[in-house]
This record gives C-alpha cells, structure tokens and sequence, in this order.
C-alpha cells in the first residue's frame, strides 16, 4: 500500500501531524507498537496530571477547615485508587486518538517501523513478520524514553523510572528523587502530599534549574515547608538495592552522605528514541544523540523528516505538536514560519505551579539588554487571598529601550493556565504600556501580569 505520508510514531508530533496532513488532504498512515498517543497521553503528560489532581484533592480535604467545611472522618491517601484513576484517564485519551484517526481515515499501522531506502517504512508485527509500506514523505517522531545512568541503574522495584512512578501498588514510606527538572518535581510534590518522606537531590545550584532563579528559590522554599528535604549541588554516586531498603550514596559540598528509602526515582532526564528505526542503514544524520534536521525538519536523505524529541530542542509535548504541523504545511507547499523557540512555554504542574516563557533575567542581561523587570506577588491578590492560595508571584521582563516583553515566570495556582496570556503577547510584539492598558477581569489571579508589568514602569496600584 503506498501513502502520501507515513508517520514512525502516535504521540502528540505524530498523531497531531498526521490529522493535520490528512486535513490537507494527504493519505496517512502511522506505524504505531504501543497504544496510541505515546508517551505523554499514556505515561507522561495525561496520567501524571490526574495524579497531581488527587494529590491537590488530598491536600484539599486535609485543610477543609481553613475554609470552613467540616468532613467527617480523617481523610486517607490510597495509591492503588489514584493510579487506577489514573490509568483510566490515559485510556480514555488514547481512545480519543483512535476516534480521531476514524474521523480523518488516517490507517493505525500496528507494530514497529523502520525507515528503508527507497521511501519505504518496514513494520514487524507481534508475529515477528515485517511488511514493507510505500510513502512519498517518511515523518519520525519516535520520542524519547527514560534517560540511565551508570550510578543510577534502573531495575524497575527499587530503583524506578516515571513509567514505574505512575503505577507503584505500594505506597512507599520514603523516596529519593534524583533529578529536579519537571518530572522529578512533579513526582517529588505528589508523594510528599500523599505522605512519602520525600528527598529531592538535584546536581546544579537550583531545583528546576531552566527557570528563573527566583521561582526556583521560591518553589525550593515552599517544598522545604512541606518537609520534602531538598539537596542541590549534589550528586548520587552510588546505590545499594541489596538490602531491605535502598542506600543511596549522595555526594554535597559538605561531604558524602548516606540516605535510606525504598524507592529511587531516577528523573534525569529522556533519551531520545533512535536505535532500530533505519537511520544507519539509510544514512540519516544524527549529532550528540538526536537526528539532525533544518527549520523545516528536514532530514538529509529526501523524503525523510523528524520532529519532537528525537531533534534538538525542547522535549516538550506542545513543540512537537507545533513542528509536526509545520512539517506537513511545508510539505504540502503552505509556506508556514519556522518555530520560535524562544517563544515556547514551559510548565511544571507541583504546586504551587510554574510557568515560564521566554527570557530569564539572568539569560537576558547577558544577552546584552537593558531591563525593566516588575513583580507581583499573589498575596497582593484579592482571588489568590479568596482561594486560599497566596503563595508565590508573576514576574516579568522587558527590554528598557523598547518595551519589548523579554520573559514572564510566574509560580502559584493556576499559572499553567495563565501563561498563554503572555505567549500571545509575546508572538504579537506587545510593550509593556500596552499590557498594563489592557483591562483584565477583577477578580482574577491573571490581573496579577497586568500588575507585574505595571510593577516595572513604577505604576502599580495595589502594592
């Protein structure tokens, strides 16, 4: 059978790539194995957020009284009950995937692809038997998978991955989180609200080191208080899983130092998916790990491209879903703009939450600008006072000559669903003038940009 586009993968690039060239009228076909969606519909994005939910709705009932509701009864945390909710949810978005594929008569090609000269994709399927598909354009968004360590080998009981994190029958009593980027975050949040005695130890200076200083200290602070024990400028060095419980060996400034749990998580990050799928044997470039691609991801060898986390750039659900699209516009002769990566927010759903898009402070003075730099803090805020959640602040940045709206980071409830405010700004070139004349609803957490950008031209009003 012969396709105007085959697709080496189901999740977020790939599925959404998929409809959108079938939207442009292209025959499409994707080489799936797994279930459909990948990774962040079934072991990534989706799930762990329906675990956050239940940890916020622990959380909720645990302080009922501060807003005057009496329940009955001691609220009790129950894992298996929250992963089975859990993997519910994953299985209800993966259904939706199947629905759109009938909706856009995209074809699900079960089983595992590979790229072969001559535009052709190999699927072996469960019965080890491959078939060989014809395509005029090959598009590989395979994905990435948990990033091993030599000091951290991965065995699936003691010393686990975010895949096992999701599904643990047993609550553990302790845990030792390796990696503090948004993953080791996220999970080091859940289990401490749920009652595990929680160790975060992160390498550099601070927890999520890609966002800016401020929020890290901040969210570093507030994880503190919840007694998660937080350990930066630190390195494991060695586990011992020989024992009842797991000895990790953690290397500080201090000295080394020896700490007991049952359970360590390894968050260090993704490996990009790019063995077995042809690219030695047709030729495609790869540096340092990733398939070498151009603004259009465009590999070398013609007919080939590449999206999501399997090409540089942020390994982020929503950026591979951006470039798939473009991809496929580009194909079909569209002429759409190169992604902006500097535009591209990032969110980390613990709470309180993090959002960011654009320049840190300190990214931006050294790349040589001026700054205006305002903050609001949400304790200022009417709705952040009504809902109990007065933790945390919007920041922004803009260019002191300009105006131009450099960088936003906020941490604090419900900033993921705020951030998109300022990533239009952003794509529309807006000054900061221009945003604090902009009336935003009172009241709202979302008047706290407006107030921030006011903050930084000395016109704040309710600070």
């Amino acid at each position: 059978m012969k396709y105007d586009l085959i697709v080496l993968g189901s999740g977020p690039g790939g599925y959404v790539a998929a409809i959108r060239a079938s939207q442009l009228g292209m025959k499409v076909g994707v080489v799936e194995k797994a279930e459909l969606g990948g990774v962040c519909l079934n072991w990534g994005c989706i799930p762990t957020k329906a675990l956050l939910k239940s940890a916020q709705v622990f959380e909720y009932l645990q302080h009922a009284a501060d807003y005057g509701v009496t329940v009955g009864g001691e609220a009790k945390a129950k894992l298996p009950d929250m992963v089975k909710r859990s993997r519910g949810v994953a299985a209800g978005m993966s259904k939706g995937i199947q629905f759109l594929f009938k909706k856009n008569k995209i074809d699900h090609i079960q089983g595992h692809g590979k790229v072969v000269s001559g535009k052709k994709v190999a699927v072996e399927g469960d019965d080890g038997k491959a078939t060989e598909y014809q395509a005029n354009h090959i598009l590989i968004a395979t994905g990435a998978r948990s990033r091993q360590l030599d000091s951290l080998p991965q065995d699936g009981k003691k010393v686990i991955g975010y895949r096992e994190a999701m599904v643990l029958d047993k609550q553990p009593e302790s845990m030792v989180v390796v990696g503090s980027g948004a993953i080791g975050t996220e999970f080091a949040y859940f289990y401490n609200a749920i009652g595990t005695k929680v160790t975060l130890v992160e390498f550099l200076p601070n927890i999520l080191p890609l966002e800016d200083e401020e929020v890290s200290k901040q969210l570093e602070r507030t994880f503190k208080k919840a007694k998660i024990k937080v350990m930066t400028n630190s390195s494991v060095e060695t586990v011992d899983t020989k024992g009842k419980k797991c000895k990790v060996k953690v290397k500080t400034k201090k000295g080394e130092e020896t700490i007991e749990a049952d359970v360590v998580l390894s968050a260090v990050g993704i490996s990009p998916n790019i063995e077995n799928i042809g690219l030695e044997e047709t030729g495609i470039k790869t540096e340092q790990g990733k398939i070498v691609v151009d603004q259009f991801y465009r590999t070398n060898t013609e007919g080939v491209y590449a999206i999501g986390d399997v090409v540089s750039g942020p390994a982020l659900a929503h950026v591979a879903s951006a470039e798939g699209i473009i991809c496929v516009e580009h194909i079909a002769g569209k002429n759409p703009a190169p992604l902006d990566y500097n535009n591209i927010p990032a969110c980390t759903y613990c709470s309180p939450e993090v959002a960011s898009v654009g320049y840190t402070e300190k990214a931006a003075k050294e790349a040589g600008y001026e700054l205006k730099t305002g903050k609001f803090p949400f304790s200022a805020s009417g709705k952040a006072s009504a809902a109990g959640a007065k933790e945390g602040f919007v920041k922004v940045i803009f260019d002191a000559r300009y105006g131009e709206l450099l960088g936003v980071h906020m941490i604090g409830a419900n900033v993921t669903e705020m951030i998109a405010e300022a990533v239009v700004a952003r794509k529309l070139e807006t000054t900061g003038h221009e945003m604090i004349k902009a009336v935003h609803p009172h009241p709202t957490m979302s008047e706290a940009i407006m107030e921030a950008a006011a903050a930084a031209y000395g016109e704040v009003i309710h600070m």
